[in-house]
C-alpha cells in the first residue's frame, strides 16, 4: 500500500486545528478553524475527495482519530461520510485501549510498535493508506522514509506558530512536485513524491 499524507496547511507550514476552534488548543493555539475561509468544494474539496476515493484505509494519530471519530459516524447517510465510516482505520496510540475504539472498523496500533506495524501495512498489496492531520505521526513517517506521497492544500494565511508535520532533525529530503492546482481563493493543492536517494 502507498502511504499518502493529505494535509490542510498554512503558508508558514502549520497544520494544527484547521477544522474548528476547540479542535486542538495545545500550546495556546487560538486560530482553530482557520481553513474555512479558503475551502471550496471544487478544488480543495475535490482534492480531499480524490484522496479518500483511492484509499483502502485511513491511518491516524490518537488526537486526530478522536476528533474524526467524534464527527463522522453521526453524518451517516452522506456518501462521503459513509465512505469514511466504512474504510478500515488504524490509530496509533500509547494511551487508547481497544475498548475505546468506538469508530467502526478501527484497529489500534500500539505506539511502541508503530514504525514496524506501519512498515508491514505499507508492504501489503493494495491501494492507498491515507493519513490526515496527525502531525506527530506524520513527522515520524517522514523521518522513517515511510511516506510515498504528500498532498498539501497550502492556504494563503500565516498562523505564526503551531504544529507542523515536518521533521526538525536536520535531514535533507528531496521531493518532486507531481501536480499543482490553484483555487480561486489562492489555495495551492500540491502533490509531492519523495525522490529516491542516489
Amino acid at each position: 500500500m502507498r502511504i499518502v499524507i493529505s494535509e490542510f496547511m498554512s503558508l508558514d507550514g502549520i497544520v494544527q486545528a484547521p477544522g474548528g476552534p476547540g479542535e486542538d488548543t495545545d500550546g495556546g493555539f487560538a486560530h482553530g478553524g482557520w481553513s474555512h475561509p479558503f475551502f471550496d468544494p471544487e478544488v480543495v474539496g475535490g482534492a480531499f475527495d480524490d484522496a479518500t476515493a483511492k484509499a483502502e484505509g485511513l491511518l491516524f494519530g490518537r488526537r486526530t482519530w478522536q476528533t474524526m471519530a467524534g464527527a463522522w459516524p453521526e453524518r451517516a447517510g452522506d456518501p462521503f461520510a459513509d465512505r469514511m465510516n466504512s474504510l478500515p482505520k488504524y490509530v496509533v496510540s500509547r494511551t487508547l485501549d481497544d475498548s475505546g475504539l468506538t469508530w467502526e472498523n478501527t484497529t489500534r496500533i500500539p505506539g511502541d510498535e508503530a514504525v514496524a506495524r506501519i512498515r508491514e501495512l505499507r508492504e501489503k498489496d493494495g491501494g492507498d493508506l491515507v493519513v490526515m492531520g496527525s502531525p506527530t505521526l506524520v513527522r515520524t513517517l517522514l523521518s522513517e522514509g515511510l511516506a510515498d506521497e504528500l498532498r498539501l492544500m497550502i492556504m494563503p494565511v500565516l498562523l505564526g506558530g503551531g504544529k507542523t508535520i515536518f521533521p526538525d532533525d536536520g535531514g535533507l529530503r528531496t521531493l518532486e512536485l507531481v501536480s499543482t492546482v490553484i483555487s480561486d481563493a489562492g489555495v495551492h493543492v500540491c502533490t509531492y513524491r519523495p525522490v529516491a536517494e542516489g
